[in-house]
């Protein structure tokens, strides 16, 4: 009895403690990017998992953070016979016709993991452009301090960066994936105040904010009878400006706007994509051609990461 006593003090009065007092802790939860799957990866070679037509390149942010960065080349591209070299794939993205994808991951991994790959060569196979990166202390981008901020001002410049490059020839989507959607809406929002906006933004697996994804994640479950729960667990992340008000965000963006999600999510459940979609039509009106969400029966057992695999994916997109 004593045993289980301490254990119990142990696991649910000294850990929350710890964790609310620990900026360092909640950050590790939230970015999880010392989860590194797949392990030593060759980033400066992307054929070695798969992808072809591909560059690696590093672009240098305003606050000087080196940010590992690769180019994908649409399907109809690959044949032509295009050197590898920063001069003639910046070129292409000059003179592209074909869309343009900016992909925002979410947290663990890095740019070359295995549901992320799965996408980019649903893009590509739908003649599509590339674009994705590693924030900050992800895969080979410098070793930075995280923060929402931090994470926020890195894609902020690679999508300004991609603007300024394809410079209107073609039009440019973003697509954020779980805490991407975070990452996603929040620069867009930004972007807003200035009148610069993509030609629509896609938000998979999103929640609305990380004081509900932290109440409603299934790790929290453990956790959520105690009665201080919101005071050591969620306050901290308010407190230090870990907030992803997603929600906040939406209603400040202009471009057309899809919400995907699957009914089987076992990461962010699918009503925290719902209240996110009522922030969004509450402001923007119920205007189907603005905002949209499609939920995906659990029956496709597509889960968290594989809405990639959807079946009707290619058409909602060309859509």
């Amino acid at each position: 009895m004593k045993t289980s006593a301490l254990i119990y003090l142990i696991i649910f009065g000294l850990l929350p403690v710890i964790f609310h007092y620990s900026y360092n802790i909640q950050k590790k939860i939230l970015f999880l990017n010392f989860v590194q799957w797949p392990l030593k990866v060759e980033f400066s070679e992307p054929q070695s998992v798969g992808l072809e037509g591909t560059r690696n390149f590093y672009l240098h942010t305003d606050q000087q953070v080196k940010i590992g960065v690769w180019q994908i080349l649409p399907r109809s591209l690959l044949n032509n016979s295009i050197p590898t070299t920063d001069e003639a794939y910046e070129a292409v993205l000059s003179n592209a016709t074909q869309p343009v994808f900016l992909y925002m991951h979410g947290n663990s991994g890095n740019r070359a993991s295995m549901h992320r790959l799965e996408l980019y060569k649903l893009f590509q196979d739908l003649d599509y452009h590339v674009i994705c990166f590693d924030y900050r202390s992800y895969g080979d981008s410098d070793v930075v301090e995280l923060s929402e901020e931090g994470v926020v001002m890195d894609s902020k410049y690679i999508f300004e960066w991609v603007m300024k490059k394809v410079n209107g020839s073609a039009p440019v989507f973003v697509w954020g994936h779980s805490l991407g959607t975070g990452v996603s809406a929040h620069v867009l929002a930004l972007l807003a105040t200035e009148n610069i906006q993509p030609a629509a933004l896609f938000l998979e697996a999103p929640f609305n904010n990380i004081a509900d994804e932290l109440t409603e994640h299934p790790f929290s479950q453990l956790f959520k009878h105690l009665p201080w729960f919101h005071w050591l667990i969620v306050e901290p992340f308010y407190k230090n400006n870990l907030r992803f008000e997603s929600d906040k965000h939406i209603v400040k963006i202009d471009c057309p706007i899809m919400i995907l999600h699957a009914e089987d999510d076992g990461v962010i459940p699918v009503f925290l994509a719902e209240r996110l979609y009522k922030a969004a039509i509450d402001s923007h009106g119920n205007d189907t051609d603005r905002v949209q969400m499609i939920k995906i029966d659990s029956s496709y057992g597509l889960g968290h990461k594989y809405i990639c695999r959807y079946k009707e994916l290619p058409s909602i997109i060309k859509t």
